[in-house]
């Protein structure tokens, strides 16, 4: 993989994140845009339990998914607390994904501000928070939705690995799917993860590589595929603006109801087949990589 470090700034003018980033589709990370929030040094995993402690939230762990694995399907399931508790004693390879805890706290809307002056379109009904337990991963991916995403990291370290969507092919991008067949897991350590031998094109694949600390603020464009490994137990927050064009809108609406239905059925009706049908065309669009 060749892969750069991203732009750091503290904070940034408007129109200059608009002109450098925002337009042209390239991440930042901006360090001091969350610190003027209450929530940057309100939110702790106290302040969370004595909200949410007895909700139920779903669990997913660091397996690939197969074949035979249903869409979101969690692996899993504790209350709030009782997972708090389990990150907090040490390593724990779990992650929460899709709780919405705002819809069981709404107070903590007014813990921060929608970057408004940055860009415009938020999703303001569905803000998420994400927690994950010391080296659980969030496997290579790109956002069913193709929202511009602002990913604030509150409390913990984060390992992150980004790819523009055009790098699909490269990635191994599974047909049908916003997922990558290969796996990066520890991908810092020189362990033999990525495999090359396997994944040859990933040697091509051009990205940015970056830790997230407490209190920065990654912008990932619309399509930017990315994975995450937990340093260290912690949480972030994702914001989600719309595209602002038409096409951008329903290319979105098409992933949502179209692309995950028919990849849903086909997983509910002939998953080996379906699987194996992928898993080819995965291999023919990256050897067409390989060729340029």
């Amino acid at each position: 993989m060749e892969l750069k470090p991203v732009t750091t700034v503290g904070t940034i003018e408007p129109a200059e994140f608009r002109k450098n980033f925002y337009e042209p589709g390239i991440p930042v990370v901006i360090k001091d845009l969350a610190k003027q929030w209450p929530a940057y040094t309100k939110w702790n995993w106290d302040y969370f339990k004595s909200l949410v402690g007895d909700k139920e939230v779903p669990l997913y762990n660091n397996v690939k998914s197969d074949a035979y694995t249903p869409i979101n399907k969690a692996d899993d399931y504790k209350t709030f607390g009782e997972y708090i508790d389990m990150i907090r004693r040490g390593p724990a390879a779990w992650r929460i994904f899709l709780f919405n805890i705002f819809d069981h706290a709404p107070q903590l809307i007014n813990d921060f501000t929608w970057p408004e002056h940055l860009m415009k379109g938020f999703v303001k009904k569905y803000p998420m928070l994400f927690t994950g337990g010391q080296t659980s991963i969030t496997h290579m991916h790109f956002d069913i939705d193709l929202s511009h995403i602002l990913h604030t990291q509150f409390a913990g370290r984060k390992r992150v690995l980004l790819f523009p969507h055009s790098e699909q092919h490269k990635l191994y991008r599974k047909p049908f799917e916003v997922l990558s067949l290969a796996d990066f897991s520890r991908y810092y350590e020189g362990n033999g993860t990525p495999d090359y031998q396997k994944f040859p094109a990933l040697k091509l694949a051009q990205g940015y590589d970056l830790t997230l600390e407490p209190g920065d603020t990654l912008f990932m464009p619309a399509g930017f595929w990315h994975h995450m490994e937990y340093l260290d137990s912690g949480f972030a927050m994702s914001l989600r603006a719309l595209q602002p064009s038409m096409a951008g809108k329903l290319s979105g609406v098409w992933n949502l109801f179209g692309m995950r239905g028919i990849d849903t059925l086909m997983k509910k009706t002939a998953p080996v087949w379906w699987y194996n049908t992928k898993e080819k065309k995965v291999y023919e669009n990256a050897e067409k990589a390989l060729k340029g």
